[in-house]
């Protein structure tokens, strides 16, 4: 009996495609992702090893000696050191004269030069006097008049006092006589207050200095008429023998500067130029003001100058220190020496032909140097090729400094 196979339900031409189809097709892009990723991972990792090496070989090449490490050194040294308060301060002359005519007149001559030194009583300008000289005779004349009014009334009082003694007069006479005397005497006095007052007009017509000093720039000339009381000046005389310079401190030291002058001693002030660099005079604290600057919190104070070589000149800006303490007995070395990392300070300590990292204290500095603690007196430090130095390296001390790197070099 011949078995038949039951007929397919599913048309052949409408079959599905092999089940292997879709699957291959996903781990296909699955493989390419892992590919992709891969070899992102790869580059990633050469990047970073690249950058590693060379990190590593950068400070290795720095770091690299090939042997002892040349340097200059100072040896620190036990001494003395003064404390300064340093501000900025402004050039101010004791006495500043703008004079002005107290005349009205015709400027007939003009003495001084442009910026001339002049001395106290010097002539500076002559105003045409003849007019006040004129009034000045008139008021002379009246006066020479009723002096001799004067006198005849006398006179005439001494005859009827003799008159009155013989009963010859009236007391009515005789009174009357005694007041008009009184009366000559006032006139007397009133003319003499004249020729007073005449005699300084005719001497305002002659300006001379009221102080040593230095004249300004003209402002007048032969010719100009001037105005009694104007308020443009004929000539400015600005005394720079002695001078000063007003500066400030903050009030938190003014107690500190107080301590000193309650003692009678007058504190050391030096005058720098803008740099800092060239001291231009030596002065002392004169005194400082009487109450402190609420908005600023500070107090002026002034120091007063000889200025004998005219360094100092008037409103000049200039940089102060004043000298307030001096440290005794400390240990000082150059500055240059001290280096910083963060905020500790350290030097290196020369010892058996090897720096070694020393950390230390920062004081007072002054002038280059500068007060520590943490080395002592006579020990050596480096003060140069710091760039090379680290901890344990060999040195060798030159003689002299060494020569610096040319402009287009670059520092190992």
């Amino acid at each position: 009996m011949e078995t038949k196979e039951p007929a397919s339900s599913i048309d052949p031409q409408h079959q599905l495609p092999p089940a292997t189809t879709p699957h291959k097709s996903g781990w296909q892009r699955l493989f390419v992702w892992a590919a992709l990723l891969l070899t992102f991972a790869v580059i990633f990792y050469l990047v970073l090893r690249h950058h590693d090496d060379t990190q590593s070989a950068a400070p290795s090449s720095r770091r690299a000696v090939t042997g002892p490490v040349t340097i200059t050194a100072a040896v620190a040294q036990k001494g003395n050191i003064p404390v300064y308060l340093a501000a900025i301060g402004t050039v101010t002359p004791v006495y500043t004269d703008s004079i002005t005519s107290e005349v009205t007149g015709l400027v007939s001559k003009v003495y001084y030069k442009e910026g001339q030194l002049v001395r106290k009583g010097e002539a500076l300008i002559d105003i045409d006097a003849r007019p006040f000289e004129a009034q000045l005779m008139q008021a002379e004349g009246a006066l020479e008049r009723d002096t001799n009014v004067l006198a005849q009334a006398k006179m005439d009082l001494q005859r009827y006092r003799d008159a009155w003694a013989r009963n010859a007069i009236p007391k009515q006479t005789l009174d009357d006589q005694e007041k008009i005397v009184l009366q000559d005497q006032g006139t007397v006095k009133n003319d003499e207050g004249t020729v007073r007052y005449d005699k300084v007009q005719v001497g305002f017509c002659h300006i001379t200095a009221p102080i040593p000093g230095r004249v300004g720039l003209r402002l007048v000339d032969p010719g100009n008429v001037v105005q009694a009381n104007g308020t443009t000046p004929l000539v400015v005389v600005t005394e720079i023998q002695p001078i000063t310079v007003i500066f400030t401190l903050a009030e938190d030291n003014l107690p500190q500067v107080e301590a000193q002058t309650r003692q009678g001693k007058r504190l050391d002030v030096l005058a720098l130029d803008r740099s800092q660099q060239t001291k231009l005079a030596t002065g002392k604290l004169l005194t400082f003001d009487n109450q402190i600057d609420t908005t600023t919190g500070t107090v002026k104070m002034r120091g007063i100058f000889d200025n004998k070589d005219g360094a100092l000149f008037p409103n000049q800006f200039v940089n102060t220190k004043l000298l307030v303490d001096t440290l005794q007995g400390v240990t000082l070395i150059p500055s240059a020496a001290i280096q910083q990392n963060g905020q500790t300070s350290f030097v290196y300590l020369i010892q058996n032909d090897t720096a070694q990292i020393r950390n230390i204290k920062v004081g007072v500095t002054d002038a280059g140097q500068t007060a520590v603690t943490g080395i002592n007196p006579a020990d050596m430090v480096a003060t140069s090729s710091f760039e090379k130095l680290q901890n344990g390296a060999k040195i060798v001390i030159a003689k002299q400094p060494p020569p610096a790197a040319s402009p287009g070099s670059q520092s190992p």
